[in-house]
């Protein structure tokens, strides 16, 4: 029953990652469509991440009355409907629907696959390390989103929207598997009475503003980087920029896919959790500011997968490491609260990068990512001195 299960919980973790970078996969080309700048594409992104904050909050409470079947029936084929209304749509209002719809199937899937990964991985023993692994296949969703439609759209010569249907039908058949699984006894269902006790827990608070910053950072990348690459292959008088700006994209998931397996192995990870977030910040804001300062597409390339590689273990080992002091029971409620949290960092911030955009470039609004970076750092040097006790 495990194996299945935890082949759910991965596939659910994967599709969270094609929900969020879709938005930044076909940026230039759902621009196009839909004739929209920066600042209402931003908007798209903010509808689909505060709606996610939102769901994030009450989706727990239901997992812990229902179980984790239904919550996944429901992320599944809600996503995967998402894909094909975003696929049709032919107005701002109604790309909007489906950036709404789309996040309350990601939210779904992430309290499903985010919970379920540190309990039926190496024996619940070590969470950094099996959140680590899990959020590998994260990674992984990064990875192939962008290449697929890079590929689809350039080689094979199909629209953004057959190629977005095509993932709609890849989401159906992950459907399949949720259907034919069996699940545990919710052990970690998320309670909203709960989860303002645990926030006042400092080990909590800490993890809930570190995610702020970094979910602020990957959203960001995720959904500017593609953008910001064509401005520099357009520079450089390069005919096929959009095509070359969605292979970076996709060389920014390959960084944070191999960063997170190579992470997942490194035993008892938990232990070295806010030593190893410290560093990584760090590294982030060295890569982040090549991006803004460089005119060289081969240094922004070098810069981003940088910045993927220090990404990587940042999001799982914040988890993993915030778990390690609290008992399992509370597993839910810690991490509706610190993801919701987040989730506000995903929300806010690349909204704020396209408004500046409109007016400037992306590159010129990514400053605000280097601050989030600096801040995270901060955070993860307060974080190993809090709530060292298990509770």
């Amino acid at each position: 029953m495990k194996k299945m299960t935890a082949v759910v919980a991965l596939m659910a973790v994967f599709t969270l990652a094609i929900c969020f970078i879709l938005l930044g996969a076909i940026s230039v080309e759902l621009m196009e469509s839909l004739g929209i700048n920066e600042a209402q594409f931003g908007t798209l992104v903010m509808g689909l991440f505060l709606t996610s904050c939102l769901v994030q909050l009450i989706i727990g409470p239901l997992v812990d009355k229902l179980g984790y079947k239904p919550i996944a029936l429901v992320g599944f084929t809600v996503t995967s409907a998402s894909m094909f209304f975003l696929a049709f749509a032919s107005t701002f209002g109604l790309a909007l629907v489906a950036c709404i719809l789309l996040g309350i199937g990601a939210m779904s899937l992430n309290t499903v696959g985010n919970t379920l990964i540190p309990v039926v991985l190496f024996k619940g023993e070590d969470p950094a390390r099996a959140s680590n692994f899990g959020n590998a296949f994260f990674g992984l969703g990064y990875v192939i989103t962008p290449f697929l439609f890079v590929f689809l759209l350039k080689n094979v010569n199909l629209t953004y929207s057959t190629s977005l249907s095509i993932l709609g039908i890849l989401v159906a058949v992950f459907l399949i598997f949720a259907l034919t699984t069996t699940y545990p006894q919710v052990a970690t269902g998320y309670k909203l009475s709960m989860a303002f006790k645990v926030l006042g827990k400092g080990a909590v608070l800490m993890a809930a503003l570190a995610l702020f910053c970094y979910m602020s950072l990957e959203i960001s990348m995720g959904t500017w980087i593609r953008k910001l690459m064509e401005q520099l292959f357009g520079k450089n008088n390069d005919p096929n920029a959009a095509f070359h700006a969605g292979l970076v994209l996709s060389g920014f998931g390959v960084a944070m896919m191999l960063g997170r397996f190579l992470s997942s192995t490194v035993k008892n990870l938990t232990a070295i959790g806010t030593k190893l977030i410290s560093v990584m910040a760090l590294i982030s804001l060295g890569a982040i500011g090549l991006m803004i300062f460089t005119n060289s597409p081969a240094l922004a390339m070098g810069a981003i997968f940088i910045a993927g590689l220090a990404f990587a273990p940042i999001f799982p080992t914040i988890v993993g490491v915030t778990f390690a002091k609290f008992d399992s029971s509370l597993y839910g409620s810690i991490f509706g609260i610190i993801f919701a949290v987040g989730l506000l960092g995903a929300t806010f911030v690349p909204k704020f990068i396209g408004n500046l955009s409109v007016a400037k470039t992306v590159q010129q609004s990514l400053p605000i990512a280097a601050v989030m970076a600096g801040i995270l750092f901060v955070l993860a040097l307060i974080m190993g001195l809090t709530g060292k006790k298990k509770v």
